[in-house]
């Protein structure tokens, strides 16, 4: 789950974290009453979206006057912003997030994630503040260090906050502050079930002081439920409709540009039915994982799911019952596609408990399901029939 900028900056303020002030703009008519609790003459207006690139496509603007802000303001309210992780669609701009104007000297880049391959917690520093950290990565990747450290109570010692500031070259009362950054960066990834927490950029204003310029924190989905601080931020308006829908039916789903809809239970199996979709010359129009143990209820909300995908050409359900029987995942297919009178190819494979009950069902449902032996033939037949 991602938070706006403002709500992350909010989180990293509670925790000891040093951030600018500013104020959260909900409605163009917010704007005189909330900048009143700022001080300075001049200000960043900026646009709260789930993407970064806001600069680049003009989210982001330094304002010199009230009358100024306000203007701007209005501008940016209700634009789309299209930048390189919006997609070519953009997101609409449904609040503003204005803060004091900070004289930048330097600019740093520093963020902490958990590292799944080594269970561990990595922090990431760079002197390439402001900039892609991708691009940093394969361009310059001798400005960027790693530092992986032990999930420990206590958190990271002397020695590897160290590490992980030296590239900084800060001087001594720079240290101090960004020695409690960093245990704040900790902290808040640990007590807020975070996966990441990214500073960009971390600045070093012209009166030596540290800055976290701009924030970005994500969360465990499978966390949320004992985090309801942080559940209570989520923001549905920047989430695909499809997924909200996914979630309220506990399934997995994530939307992809092809034109293949599956349905499978098991991430890995998912997995494999996406690559043998794409080894056969076409793209997944989704990633959907109804579990092991659907029922034909969750089973039909995760077809019509797929269904309400306009570029679905056609569907290819892949389900190797174990604890999910092939039977109740058949009724739920039949159930759904009579609702919606499927008008596309739909290729079944079953395998496992009760697939021949499956089977069955779906042969009787007079609906033009193509049956299949395999994944390989099933791959192949779904890609044949909508050619």
């Amino acid at each position: 789950m991602n938070i706006h900028e403002h709500q992350a900056k909010q989180i990293l303020k509670e925790f000891g974290a040093p951030v600018s002030n500013g104020v959260v703009i909900l409605s163009i008519d917010d704007i005189k009453r909330e900048i009143t609790k700022l001080k300075g003459k001049e200000f960043v207006l900026k646009a709260q979206i789930h993407a970064g690139g806001r600069g680049k496509a003009g989210g982001v603007k330094l304002i010199k006057s009230i009358s100024e802000l306000e203007i701007e303001a209005k501008k940016m309210m209700g634009k789309t912003l299209v930048t390189h992780q919006t997609g070519p669609e953009g997101k609409e701009v449904k609040r503003l997030y204005i803060e004091e104007a900070s004289d930048i000297l330097k600019e740093y880049y520093l963020s902490c994630l958990i590292d799944r391959e080594s269970s561990k917690i990595a922090f990431i520093s760079s002197t390439e503040g402001g900039m892609d950290i991708e691009k940093v990565a394969s361009e310059n990747p001798q400005k960027i260090i790693t530092n992986k450290i032990e999930l420990r109570d206590e958190g990271p010692t002397n020695k590897e906050i160290e590490n992980i500031i030296s590239i900084f070259g800060f001087n001594d009362q720079q240290k101090i502050i960004a020695r409690k950054l960093i245990r704040s960066l900790y902290k808040i990834l640990i007590e807020k079930d975070g996966s990441l927490i990214e500073i960009n950029p971390l600045i070093i204003t012209k009166s030596d002081k540290i800055i976290c310029l701009d924030a970005k924190m994500n969360f465990d989905d499978n966390a949320i439920y004992r985090r309801p601080e942080i559940f209570k931020l989520r923001d549905l308006n920047e989430e695909d409709p499809t997924e909200i829908e996914a979630s309220k039916h506990d399934l997995a789903y994530i939307k992809l540009n092809g034109s293949i809809g599956c349905m499978v239970n098991g991430a890995g199996l998912a997995m494999a039915t996406m690559d043998i979709i794409k080894l056969y010359g076409k793209e997944p129009a989704n990633f959907l994982d109804v579990g092991g143990g659907a029922s034909k209820e969750k089973v039909a909300a995760a077809f019509k799911l797929i269904l309400s995908d306009k570029n679905v050409k056609g569907i290819l359900i892949n389900i190797f019952g174990g604890i999910m029987r092939c039977d109740v995942l058949a009724q739920g297919v039949v159930d759904a596609a009579k609702q919606i009178d499927l008008s596309i190819p739909l290729v079944v494979r079953l395998a496992g408990t009760n697939f021949k009950e499956g089977k069955d069902i779906l042969d009787k449902s007079n609906l033009k399901i193509l049956s299949a032996s395999d994944l390989n033939d099933a791959a192949k037949k779904i890609v044949e029939a909508i050619k």
